[in-house]
Formats: structure tokens, C-alpha cells, sequence
């Protein structure tokens, strides 16, 4: 699941992209194959489990983290 880290909350994409002239014609993130088409990996970090995750930026400077 794709969703976006502010800094005191984390929120659905749809909240941000749907304004995003990168966004999907359904205002969602250019999310393809487990790659975001709109934006850039950052990293990948471990949370406290066993489950890797990608953290990423989207061309509008929004941190988006794909969580499992």
C-alpha cells in the first residue's frame, strides 16, 4: 500500500495527487509494477520488522512509502 509521510501523519495519496498534473487520469500516483512512474526512489529502510520498504519522492517534493 502507497501512502504519503507528512511530518506529523501519514495520508492516503489520493488526498495529494489528485491535484498533481503527474497523477493518473483516476488522481492517483503513476504506480506501475512496484515502481512510482512520477518520482524517484530514496531509499529503502527497514521499520521495526522484517519487511523491506521503498521510500520515495515524488516530482512534487511529497515522501511517499510503499508499505506492506
Amino acid at each position: 500500500m502507497l501512502v504519503v509521510i507528512l511530518n506529523d501523519r501519514i495520508i492516503p495519496p489520493q488526498q495529494v495527487c489528485q491535484a498533481c498534473l503527474l497523477a493518473d487520469r483516476d488522481g492517483r500516483p503513476r504506480w506501475r509494477q512496484g515502481k512510482l512512474g512520477c518520482g524517484r526512489l530514496v531509499y529503502n529502510f527497514d521499520c521495526c520488522t522484517e519487511v523491506q520498504s521503498n521510500a520515495y519522492e515524488c516530482q512534487m517534493g511529497f515522501k511517499l512509502v510503499d508499505i506492506e
